[in-house]
């Protein structure tokens, strides 16, 4: 549900009102930092207390995310958890954080190393963009005037 006052959501404002990439890559970094900041935090644990218990510490709900965005003050938009959740998850799919479901039915999320090199639909910046729902060749995000996409390309 959407409260009154609230028609859309702030990364489709922003997206509307010619999208700055700079914005969602912002969100993105301190996301990441966030949580790469809690998992260091657990190292002098797991040398207490044992790898499961730091394991578990590592992991922050959107919530949790959502809170160090919105102290950190980064944004002039009020961002939900929602818009949390899709940052979180292009760094998911960017292989930068896992995602596991806990006994309630609530996601948490945790900075890791990838072993790997992402998929290449991940690596195209269509495969994880925010916006690519609004992209459209005659709206205000398109792929003409899109910056991931020529930095991509070039």
């Amino acid at each position: 549900l959407q409260s009154p006052g609230r028609s859309t959501k702030p990364l489709q404002s922003v997206s509307d009102q010619d999208f700055e990439a700079e914005f969602v890559d912002v969100l993105n970094q301190q996301c990441y930092r966030y949580l790469q900041q809690r998992k260091e935090k657990t190292i002098p644990v797991a040398a207490k207390s044992g790898p499961l218990v730091a394991q578990t510490m590592a992991y922050a709900t959107s919530k949790d995310v959502w809170k160090f965005i919105t102290e950190l003050g980064i944004s002039k938009v009020q961002l939900s958890e929602d818009d949390i959740r899709t940052i979180l998850d292009t760094l998911l799919y960017d292989g930068k954080v896992e995602r596991i479901l806990n006994v309630t039915g609530e996601y948490l999320y945790q900075a890791m190393e990838s072993y790997l090199p992402p998929p290449g639909i991940v690596r195209m910046p269509c495969g994880i963009c925010p916006v690519m729902r609004n992209c459209s060749e005659i709206g205000a995000v398109n792929p003409t005037k899109c910056t991931y996409l020529s930095e991509w390309l070039s």
